[in-house]
């Protein structure tokens, strides 16, 4: 029998998280306990925010049901495993829908993950190998995870640093925004050494940790981590605006199509218009466009265009052997 109350909870919780419905007398046995303590125990984690259902009968049994919020939740070993490596997995690569939100996830399941555990995880990651991955540099997730720690905690992050040229340097930052382009990680963050707001390849990041130095958070020129993610980009390259239609839905290939590459608009006679801004080579977005696989139109610019029609030809001539 358990005696000690917080701890049947957690026992009583960890049953009720198996997809099915636990009979009342089934429950107190494997508890321990009356059936009258099951019930009292339900209303606890009802209270808690757990929404449990009762289904009536002769033994009327319990169901833990999707509801309005989200409680903690409890795993297992071989859960938890499976979690972490999967975040790990994605966190890796800027997979169009792996943004900072996973990355806050796999930070809060890695810090409270026991030592063990933690090992099984790295032992695993490192003995597998990644079918999927974006089309950028990939990251280690412990530096993504650090990273968060930092914006969240508001901890002030110092870290190895090297540019496009390959000059090394070292950075003392106030962490703000982490940000995913869908194809790599950036950091936005305010740079002490030098004064004034930076954005940082995460691929380009080594050696990162939080200094423990806490930050109150200083406002963002633009307001928001992407509005001045998106400026800082375009300020290092050249960029240009095409203009593309699709046989297709805006619906259609807006579910194919990376979410930063711009949102389709429907047209009247059907099909869907694509108005962009990029500093991508057009010889990337002709190919991204091409494996849409849906027949598109490109209209500007005519680097684009050239691109696109050289791209064909090759196609064409490559299946003709």
């Amino acid at each position: 029998m358990t005696t000690d109350t917080p701890a049947r909870l957690l026992q009583l919780l960890s049953l009720l998280q198996t997809p099915r419905e636990w009979p009342g007398g089934e429950l107190a046995e494997r508890l321990g306990v009356s059936r009258r303590t099951v019930r009292r125990d339900i209303d606890r984690l009802r209270e808690l925010g757990y929404p449990v259902r009762a289904s009536r009968g002769s033994d009327g049994g319990y169901r833990l049901v999707a509801g309005k919020a989200m409680p903690p939740l409890l795993l297992d070993d071989e859960e938890a495993v499976a979690i972490a490596v999967g975040l790990r997995a994605g966190a890796g690569h800027a997979i169009e829908g792996v943004d900072e939100a996973s990355v806050r996830a796999l930070a809060k399941l890695e810090q409270v993950l026991p030592a063990r555990l933690r090992h099984r995880v790295a032992t695993l990651q490192a003995a597998t190998t990644p079918l999927t991955g974006g089309d950028g540099a990939s990251v280690a997730p412990e530096t993504l995870t650090v990273m968060a720690s930092a914006i969240a905690g508001r901890e002030r992050l110092r870290f190895a640093y090297r540019s496009g040229d390959g000059t090394a340097t070292r950075r003392l930052a106030e962490p703000y925004r982490l940000g995913s382009t869908g194809r790599r990680w950036y950091l936005v963050a305010y740079d002490l050494d030098r004064a004034d707001w930076r954005t940082f390849r995460v691929d380009r990041v080594s050696e990162p940790f939080a200094t423990g130095a806490r930050f109150a958070p200083r406002e963002l020129p633009t307001g928001s981590a992407a509005e001045y993610l998106r400026q800082s980009m375009y300020q290092w390259r050249e960029s240009y605006t095409f203009t593309v239609t699709f046989a297709a839905s805006a619906e259609v290939v807006a579910g194919r199509l990376p979410g930063w590459l711009g949102t389709p608009q429907p047209l009247d006679g059907g099909g869907c218009r694509l108005r962009a801004t990029t500093g991508d080579p057009p010889e990337w977005v002709a190919a991204r466009l091409a494996l849409l696989g849906h027949a598109f139109t490109v209209h500007e610019p005519d680097e684009l265009v050239r691109c696109v029609r050289e791209l064909g030809t090759r196609l064409v001539r490559a299946a003709d052997g």
